[in-house]
């Protein structure tokens, strides 16, 4: 269950992803939770790949389910969306 707040979620996720994807140009508090995450228009130069990498720890670390492909891609458009999905997912189940 999350019992973080907003806030506190959001920075949890920027470290996660920034360990996840071995980033090291960035620090936590450089990242706005509303930048995108993956593609063209992301600073952090993330991809499908990387992508693929932060679902599967997402999916282990917080015990949720990203199914399809067009979920993943609505959830991981920013560390806000991605926050609100894990959000939701505890609140329902």
């Amino acid at each position: 269950m999350v019992s973080l707040i907003a806030g506190e979620l959001e920075r949890e996720l920027t470290e996660l992803i920034i360990n996840v994807c071995n980033i090291t140009d960035v620090q936590p508090d450089d990242l706005h939770p509303n930048i995108p995450l993956i593609g063209p228009d992301s600073p952090l130069g993330l991809d499908s790949l990387d992508a693929v990498e932060i679902v599967a720890a997402i999916q282990k670390n917080y015990n949720i389910r990203i199914d399809a492909q067009e979920t993943s891609r609505v959830v991981l458009k920013s560390i806000r969306t991605l926050a609100d999905f894990i959000k939701s997912q505890n609140s329902s189940s």
